[in-house]
């Protein structure tokens, strides 16, 4: 029986999700830091952007909660935000979110989102209920408490979802540095958003 714990993320094959980044979501969390959480989500989706994955982003009561993080919205211009009719919290609950995502054609959902605990896990439940291999990037993912996500994270986990983080996702869709967009992905992803990288270089 195939591995999927083997098997490394591929951009041509995967999708990626993002699921509630709103400003009344972002407020309630209090497991991380927000401003590396917002750190964390926008390197994901710019190394997204940069590679050409089908992007997906979704809100749920959007007048209430508030609008998608813009900065986020504004990288992928030709992908509308998908503000859920179906009031609960799994996403795919809504057809129209489901239907978006496997009209991709892709196999790897890539998903994070708002708050771990219930939206992110819940869906991420149901994209495995729909047959897709599923990576959640955990540490661009928070929730109300530290250990209502640490336990959001040992249930999808335990489910079959593989967990990841953001710069692990981003090299793995690349692969290697011979990759023709690894140049933009260096100085677009990695200089601005991760601290190693982001030092300047040796004189």
């Amino acid at each position: 029986m195939e591995n999927k714990f083997c098997k490394l993320l591929e951009a041509n094959n995967s999708v990626l999700l993002l699921v509630d980044y709103q400003a009344r979501m972002v407020y309630g969390i209090e497991s991380h830091d927000r401003t590396s959480l917002k750190n964390n989500v926008m390197a994901l989706a710019k190394g997204a952007e940069v590679l050409g994955i089908p992007t997906i982003l979704t809100t749920i009561n959007a007048k209430n909660n508030g609008v998608f993080l813009p900065e986020i919205v504004e990288m992928f211009p030709d992908s509308q935000v998908i503000d859920r009719k179906m009031p609960g919290f799994d996403a795919f609950d809504d057809k129209e979110l489901l239907d978006a995502v496997k009209k991709t054609g892709r196999k790897q959902l890539v998903l994070s989102g708002l708050w771990t605990s219930m939206c992110m896990s819940l869906t991420s439940l149901h994209g495995l209920r729909e047959g897709f291999d599923v990576f959640g990037v955990m540490d661009a993912a928070g929730s109300e408490t530290l250990y209502a996500h640490n336990m959001a994270v040992e249930r999808m986990i335990q489910a079959g979802v593989v967990p990841c983080t953001w710069m692990q996702t981003v090299s793995e869709w690349m692969n290697n540095w011979q990759n023709p967009k690894a140049g933009d992905l260096y100085m677009k992803v990695y200089r601005v958003y991760s601290g190693f990288f982001g030092q300047k270089d040796a004189e």
